[in-house]
């Protein structure tokens, strides 16, 4: 045992320190090319040898070629062409499992340049190339690489799941239900194609009632343009559209109580403007029914404070007076009592409806006849045409 024990002793050393003698370079021969160099430089000399490799150097440090580098690269390309292809394969699969894809598919192609004679091989490359186009959203690739697979094994269930699954996404119902269809003759209890063929089945119907609940509101939105220009047409209303429509209005525009219904109310947006303050109010919602003495009394319920204001002691219901421009560029005193429908629909004068809204103004009367004999008739038509 001692002899035993003393044997294992003298085998196994404790590795000395470094010491160099009178003639023996500072540091070991192995280190000493890097003596000068920083720890990144030393870093970047490692990179470059394969085994301690983080990130792809081409070259020799020089500018040159790495030798060790391209040694692996010919390795790859050593041996018979179904070889050097299953090596590809494999490659890509281990690349493929991680969720590589990229990468695998680009090694899926190098081994299908190989043009190795093995079918098997090629079914694989082709099959498995399909599965990292479909992972990438590039399903026509996809079903283009399950066509060439199938060309060697028109049995490849995966290639008709992975068509199945392409053409879905590229919203083509009946190529997808063909495809999983197909496969289910080969194997009719192979359950993800049969779990595809209804998800297929489900997105199909939603497909179809999305479509139907766009053609309906379509046919609604038509039917509500078509009502609408009964509506007005019925009413005689005159309806000019200017070229600069007032920003105010935004999106709204003239439409109908119950929109199916042709003699229910007009409901218009409204602009009303105090010419004498350079103020304005914009009404979203005015019924054709409404009167302009309903229309003043509701603009005019305000808080005290702003009839105190500089300006608005003859603004109120009794002491304001109102005004419609005519399609001529003229003025109406438009009658308080008088409901928008009855002004609208009179043929002489004719008022008309600016860019789908009524427009109307308050003016107190004490300063109303001074405002309606500065009014400019051309003035107004050359602001509605630009």
């Amino acid at each position: 045992m001692t002899n035993f024990d003393n044997t294992m002793s003298n085998e196994y050393k404790k590795p000395t320190r470094y010491v160099p003698g009178p003639n023996d370079p500072l540091l070991p021969p192995q280190l000493s090319d890097f003596k000068d160099k920083s720890t990144d430089e030393v870093m970047q000399e490692l990179n470059r040898m394969p085994f301690f490799m983080t990130q792809l150097d081409n070259s020799d440090g020089d500018g040159g070629e790495n030798v060790e580098l391209e040694a692996l690269k010919a390795l790859a390309y050593e041996g018979e062409p179904h070889e050097i292809a299953e090596n590809f394969k494999n490659q890509a699969n281990d690349l493929y499992k991680v969720k590589r894809f990229r990468d695998a598919r680009e090694l899926y192609t190098k081994g299908i340049k190989v043009f190795c004679e093995d079918k098997s091989i090629n079914e694989s490359l082709f099959a498995n190339r399909a599965a990292c186009e479909l992972e990438l959203k590039n399903y026509r690739s996809c079903v283009a690489d399950c066509q060439k697979a199938m060309e060697i094994n028109p049995m490849n269930l995966k290639c008709f799941y992975r068509m199945g699954k392409a053409f879905l996404a590229l919203g083509k119902f009946k190529e997808a239900h063909d495809a999983v269809s197909f496969g289910l003759k080969i194997d009719e209890e192979n359950v993800p194609l049969k779990n595809l063929l209804a998800v297929i089945a489900k997105r199909e119907t939603e497909r179809k009632e999305y479509d139907e609940k766009k053609l309906k509101e379509k046919e609604f939105q038509e039917n509500k343009k078509l009502l609408l220009k009964d509506a007005l047409e019925l009413r005689n209303l005159t309806n000019l559209k200017t070229s600069k429509r007032s920003a105010l209005l935004g999106d709204a525009h003239i439409k109908l109580e119950d929109p199916m219904d042709f003699e229910s109310q007009v409901i218009y947006p409204a602009l009303v403007m105090y010419p004498t303050t350079n103020e304005f109010d914009f009404i979203a919602e005015v019924g054709e029914l409404t009167t302009v003495q309903e229309l003043l009394d509701l603009v005019m319920d305000r808080p005290q404070e702003w009839f105190d204001m500089p300006n608005h002691q003859n603004f109120s219901a009794k002491k304001l007076v109102a005004y419609m421009e005519t399609k001529s560029g003229g003025l109406i005193k438009a009658g308080k009592k008088l409901s928008f429908h009855d002004i609208l629909k009179k043929e002489t004068p004719d008022v008309p409806v600016l860019d789908d809204a009524i427009k109307i103004y308050f003016v107190p009367k004490v300063d109303s006849e001074e405002w309606v004999s500065k009014w400019d008739k051309s003035a107004i038509l050359a602001a509605r045409s630009g």
